[in-house]
């Protein structure tokens, strides 16, 4: 569904599992960071909301969006995380840039999520204005953070649940 129909901030409390247990790392992106220190802030505010302790939840930063996919790799192989959330921000500019960065972040996260035992969580805002980037990281649209947040804890869940 498109993000015009859905604020990505709204989900039911009740259906979200404790995080108390989970072990989460945010990688996040320094370009564009007035959007993705938003989406940080999203997702840190709702992990702990949902139980997640301060000392599970690792954050990490990278210089921009395309690097993402290394970090999520290097921190699923050298930590002990559940999940990893990546965030970042392409917004379209003069140039095929933008096609480039959004299709290497998006085949990388898809291939750690397809080869990997822990989820990686897709949290890259792709627009072609920086107002559509503002709107989804806390305005009108409410804040991706929040639902990467959400998703992260619900794979994690679903993983546990296949282990028990």
């Amino acid at each position: 569904m498109a993000t015009a129909y859905h604020n990505l901030s709204d989900y039911d409390f009740n259906s979200v599992p404790s995080a108390e247990k989970m072990k989460i790392g945010i990688v996040v992106s320094e370009w564009n960071y007035n959007i993705t220190g938003a989406l940080l802030k999203g997702a840190l505010e709702t992990l702990k909301k949902h139980g997640a302790k301060e000392e599970n939840i690792l954050v990490r930063t990278v210089p921009g969006s395309f690097e993402l996919t290394f970090a999520a790799s290097q921190l699923l192989k050298c930590t002990e995380v559940d999940a990893v959330i990546v965030l970042g921000c392409v917004v379209r500019g003069d140039t095929p840039h933008f096609d480039y960065v959004c299709m290497g972040v998006t085949q990388g996260v898809a291939q750690l999520n397809a080869e990997g035992n822990a989820p990686v969580i897709f949290g890259l805002i792709t627009t072609d204005t920086m107002e559509q980037a503002e709107e989804r990281s806390g305005g009108k649209l409410g804040n991706k953070g929040d639902e990467c947040a959400i998703c992260a804890i619900k794979m994690v869940d679903f993983v546990w649940s296949l282990k028990k």
